[in-house]
């Protein structure tokens, strides 16, 4: 991994909560994501499962973490499977963990190779009642591919068709959403080389330059500080492109007098962070571009202050889109009439905002949590209002990552990042 080792307290401690929520004589397994073919012989690159990544800080291909808390042997209360490593694959594919490295990285001390796998689930299945089965649930997911997760539920049922079976997912949306000091600080880590990218921008960016430009001066600048790229597929849209709300081609040239709405950013040790920014392309903004600029982080830093424990999802974005009629107002895009006979489903506002203000980010950019429940201290968000306006030839989106604080505003992780209209123009400029 390019990233320096994580400090396997964060493991044991997340194994340790997790283990404390599951039921009396029952265990838990987590699966690895494959590697995905593409034809031929190639592949995708691996991206590790977040769920054992989370549980174990193992990121390597065909591993197997099982929790059995109340095991008769202790040894068998938290035990790692992997692929066995060997001179031939060390030659051909690099180095893989051995067992004493897969403790140091996770603080597991059992493990064992994959070839061990059924002899040992047999003796823990005829020791417990219930299964945790890992299915995803997120609120975003739409997943056609079978996974080997879902392979490997589907070979324990057949082979122990009389265990009963309980949930991962509900426990880890409420663990993964609670962000400890290690995560937070590597997630700072993240923000931290996205702020690196955007700055190496603001003395590139110039007429003529392609969107494309663009995406590599960021993948240039993101790898050189030891991430593996974006964090997510860029958006680098140029002109009219930044109306389509997940524009990915990249393809287009940077026009004189333009916007160009970039939502890019980082990875780090698999942890995300989420940036958007709108920045001119000659290097100022006209009156119209710049009033509706401040008009939208107006709106962010509005709706930033109210990320503190207790607020709920819905509401939030309630008050939200409450403030961005009252901005939108004032720009003419909409006028009174347009409020009072507004559809309560589908609000005036939305004709120039149609998304979501906020969204949990952490292992993934989308991250775990439970949208009815209360917001908590140490729960990340993005903050990403919003204004599209196609009959202009412009949009502008404006997104910071904040950190819920028990009493306060949030800690804004990305706070030294330029964000306001006159430091972006200086810097451009320059």
């Amino acid at each position: 991994m390019k990233y320096h080792q994580i400090d396997s307290n964060l493991f044991i401690k997340n194994r340790k909560n997790f283990m404390g929520q599951m039921k009396p004589n029952s265990i838990a397994v987590f699966n690895s994501n494959d590697i995905y073919p593409i034809s031929a012989d190639s592949t995708m690159p691996f991206e590790q499962h977040r769920d054992i990544f989370y549980l174990s800080g193992v990121d390597q291909e065909e591993s197997i973490l099982l929790l059995f808390p109340d095991a008769p042997k202790e040894k068998h209360r938290e035990i790692l499977f992997l692929k066995e490593t060997n001179e031939h694959i060390a030659i051909w594919e690099g180095e893989k963990l051995t067992k004493e490295r897969a403790f140091d990285v996770s603080g597991i001390k059992t493990v064992y190779w994959l070839q061990d796998l059924e002899k040992i689930f047999f003796e823990v299945m005829t020791q417990c009642e219930t299964v945790y089965v890992n299915t995803n649930e997120h609120y975003r997911s739409n997943v056609e591919t079978e996974t080997r997760e879902d392979r490997f539920t589907k070979w324990w049922k057949a082979k122990y068709p009389a265990h009963a079976v309980a949930k991962s997912n509900p426990i880890l949306q409420r663990l993964r959403a609670i962000k400890d000091p290690i995560e937070i600080e590597l997630m700072q880590t993240a923000c931290d080389i996205t702020e690196k990218g955007f700055r190496r921008l603001l003395n590139f960016v110039k007429p003529g330059v392609w969107e494309y430009n663009i995406e590599a001066e960021l993948l240039h600048e993101f790898i050189n500080n030891r991430s593996k790229g974006f964090a997510y597929t860029p958006i680098i849209a140029s002109g009219n492109n930044a109306n389509v709300l997940h524009y990915i081609e990249n393809n287009q040239p940077c026009k004189a007098g333009d916007l160009i709405l970039m939502d890019v950013a980082a990875e780090y040790a698999n942890y995300s962070s989420d940036l958007s920014r709108t920045i001119p392309v000659s290097g100022k903004y006209s009156k119209r571009q710049r009033d509706v600029y401040d008009a939208v982080l107006r709106v962010k830093n509005e709706a930033t202050k109210m990320l503190i424990p207790g607020t709920i999802w819905a509401d939030y974005h309630v008050e939200v889109g409450k403030i961005m009629t009252s901005e939108l107002l004032g720009l003419g895009l909409i006028d009174k009439a347009d409020v009072q006979k507004e559809d309560p489903e589908w609000p005036a506002y939305k004709k120039y905002f149609m998304h979501g203000t906020s969204h949990h980010i952490g292992l993934d950019t989308h991250d775990y949590g439970i949208l009815t429940e209360p917001m908590q201290a140490n729960m990340v968000f993005t903050v990403e209002p919003g204004i599209y306006i196609p009959d202009e030839g412009f949009g502008i989106r404006i997104e910071d990552d904040v950190v819920i604080q028990e009493k306060g505003e949030p800690f804004n992780l990305m706070a030294n990042i330029p964000i306001e209209a006159e430091e972006i123009e200086e810097l451009m400029n320059k």
